[in-house]
């Protein structure tokens, strides 16, 4: 049996290096019915682990994919998932259902939107455009979830490029999405021609990109997971979701009921000792996630193993994510720069370095610190994010005695 399944391999790794060489796709689709039939998502989803191993480029594999998908389309559909009402597969399935909806909807504006000649004849349509992108943004949740939640159990049962294409498809649909808001929302300043162009260039991009990445997570990422994750990792992913939480279109009766994890009772061992004072555990926990930063903190093994909970995080966190390699915790185009500074850090090259941002009308601080023993030996990176957006607006002095 095992022998069989190697050699199914064999041949569908034969068949994506064909695509990648210049094969033709109605060629590889007749060879890939008569030879290989039945082959299943989770095998698929190997064999990407194993050429990424021998070297095809991640991006190469991610432009194949729907390549693959329009070969192997066929063999692809099976019969529908199977997840009870409150499985995580469940909810993000019911969420599709309806985001799809949301995109067909968008769909049937294109043609209004590319015969008209002037604002007045689509201004009884761009309202309800503007309220369907609206969703779209809730949708941003959905991925957060998965991003969070269901991404890492598949990480550490060894599937792991799909859920790294997949984690690039939803960078380009927020760049999309972002951009058809905006454009919606200055269409006076743009005037008519230049309005019409963009919207529906980021319209008919969000048409062709939500569908067929639904159709690869329906096909290959869930029943892969449904496959590998076992019941009590289902019960911690649904548990993360909760805590994530959910689009506001998301039908309660799919959600179910929130999932409350036991909590570990551990022995109180007393104070924590530091060479300038002490504290009990409850103590410290309560002043890290008290404090006016979100941090995050990355052993000498790139492996994320704390992070603080206060009241308000700037960026999206599950527990999911501890154990977890920081490298899997960002979008693959931007895994080179997270490795560069590892390295710097590292190697001594730099101690600190730092970005910041415009998260909507708030302005984001981004530092890393490399932290150190006494002698210097590298120990781990902190992360620490602070929105400084009043900060910035302080002038003059404050003191004390002005309280």
């Amino acid at each position: 049996m095992s022998e069989l399944f190697t050699d199914k391999k064999r041949v569908l790794k034969d068949l994506i290096k064909a695509l990648h060489a210049g094969a033709r796709p109605d060629e590889m689709k007749e060879k890939f019915k008569e030879v290989l039939g039945d082959i299943g998502p989770l095998e698929i989803s190997r064999v990407e682990e194993e050429l990424i191993e021998e070297g095809m480029p991640r991006e190469e594999i991610r432009r194949l994919c729907d390549v693959h998908l329009a070969v192997f389309r066929e063999s692809l559909e099976k019969p529908k998932i199977e997840a009870p009402p409150g499985h995580p597969i469940y909810i993000l399935l019911k969420e599709h259902e309806l985001v799809r909806e949301f995109v067909e909807e968008i769909s049937s504006f294109l043609t209004r939107v590319e015969q008209a000649r002037n604002f007045e004849a689509i201004g009884n349509d761009l309202p309800r455009i503007g309220e369907l992108l609206g969703h779209l943004r809730e949708y941003e949740k959905h991925k957060v979830r998965e991003e969070n939640s269901l991404f890492p159990y598949l990480e550490k049962h060894g599937v792991t490029q799909p859920p790294a294409i997949m984690w690039t498809e939803h960078g380009e649909q927020r760049g999309e999405i972002k951009e058809a808001s905006q454009t919606l929302e200055n269409k006076m300043a743009l005037g008519f021609e230049e309005f019409r162009e963009k919207l529906l260039t980021h319209l008919r991009n969000l048409v062709h990109l939500i569908p067929d990445h639904f159709y690869k997570e329906e096909n290959i990422l869930f029943p892969a997971a449904l496959k590998v994750i076992d019941e009590p990792e289902w019960r911690e992913i649904k548990a993360s979701m909760d805590d994530l939480g959910y689009c506001y279109f998301t039908p309660k009766e799919a959600i179910g009921e929130k999932v409350e994890l036991a909590k570990e009772v551990k022995e109180q061992e007393g104070e924590i000792t530091f060479e300038t004072g002490s504290m009990i555990k409850e103590e410290l926990e309560a002043m890290l996630n008290t404090l006016p930063v979100d941090i995050t903190f990355i052993d000498q093994e790139d492996t994320v193993r704390y992070f603080s909970q206060p009241k308000e995080r700037l960026f999206p966190r599950a527990k999911a994510i501890i154990g977890r390699k920081v490298q899997m915790c960002h979008p693959q185009k931007s895994v080179y720069v997270v490795e560069q500074i590892l390295s710097d850090f590292k190697n001594g090259k730099r101690d600190s370095t730092e970005f910041w941002i415009n998260l909507g009308e708030r302005k984001v601080y981004i530092r890393y610190f490399a932290v150190r023993d006494k002698a210097g030996r590298y120990e781990g990176t902190l992360e620490a994010t602070q929105d400084i957006t009043e900060i910035k607006k302080i002038k003059g002095e404050k003191r004390l005695l002005d309280y």
